[in-house]
C-alpha cells in the first residue's frame, strides 16, 4: 500500500503544483484588465466573465509591443524611452541592470547558458553542477593572470537563484550533457538523471 500511495503522490504532486501555478498566473493577469475602462472590461462587452482573457489580452500586448519595436520607428521610439529613463537615477540603475540580464538570457543566439559544467563548490572536493555563461571581464583576467571562466551556479529546486562564480578553466569538467538535461538534473534534486551518451555510444560500438 505504502509503495502505491508514493507513485499515485509522484504522478499527481506534480500536476498539481503545475494546475495551481497556471491557475495563479491567469488569475494574477486577470486582474490586470481591471485598469480597462469600464465600457470596455469583457464582460461588458460579451455579457459574461470569460477566465483567461488577462492571459490573452497580455499576449497580445507583447506580440504588439514586439512588432511595433522591430520596425525603424519602433525602435526610435525605444531609443527616447530609454533616454528619457536614464535621466531618472534610481529608475536607470534598475533598468539597465535588469534590462542587461534579460537581454543576455532572451538573446537570439541563445547562448546565456553555453556548457554545462562540474565545478567544486562551495569548497573544494565537493562538486556541483554550473553552467559557463561567458568570460571574465578584461579586467579580471589582466589581474588574476590565468584563464577563468564565468560561472552560474543555480539552487535546488528553483535554478532562478544562484551564485555568480568567476572559476580557472583548469578547475572545470565540461558535461557531455545538453544544458536543458543538466537544468532537470538539478530542479529534480538529482532524482532525474541524465543518461551517459558516452558509455551507451561505446555499447553501441562495441555491440556492432
Amino acid at each position: 500500500m505504502k509503495k502505491y500511495l508514493i507513485t499515485g503522490l509522484l504522478i499527481w504532486i506534480p500536476l498539481a503544483i503545475t494546475f495551481m501555478v497556471l491557475a495563479w498566473i491567469v488569475n494574477t493577469l486577470d486582474r490586470l484588465i481591471v485598469w480597462l475602462p469600464n465600457g470596455l472590461q469583457p464582460q461588458e462587452v460579451l455579457g459574461f466573465n470569460i477566465p483567461g482573457v488577462g492571459l490573452i489580452l497580455s499576449v497580445l500586448i507583447v506580440f504588439a509591443t514586439g512588432l511595433v519595436a522591430a520596425n525603424v520607428l519602433g525602435q526610435k521610439l525605444v531609443q527616447i524611452w530609454e533616454a528619457v529613463l536614464a535621466r531618472i537615477p534610481v529608475v536607470k540603475s534598475i533598468y539597465y541592470s535588469v534590462k542587461q540580464v534579460s537581454d543576455t538570457l532572451f538573446s537570439s543566439s541563445g547562448q546565456a547558458f553555453r556548457k554545462a559544467l562540474l565545478v567544486q563548490y562551495p569548497r573544494a572536493g565537493v562538486w556541483t553542477i554550473g553552467f559557463q555563461t561567458g568570460t571574465p571581464a578584461g579586467e579580471v583576467r589582466r589581474l588574476v593572470g590565468i584563464e577563468m571562466v564565468s560561472v552560474y551556479v543555480p539552487t535546488t529546486p528553483n535554478p532562478t537563484s544562484g551564485f555568480f562564480l568567476m572559476v580557472p578553466r583548469a578547475e572545470t569538467i565540461e558535461l557531455d550533457m545538453t544544458v536543458d538535461e543538466a537544468l532537470k538534473y538539478v530542479v529534480s534534486m538529482g532524482v532525474v538523471a541524465p543518461a551517459d551518451r558516452r558509455r551507451a555510444t561505446s555499447v553501441a560500438v562495441h555491440r556492432g
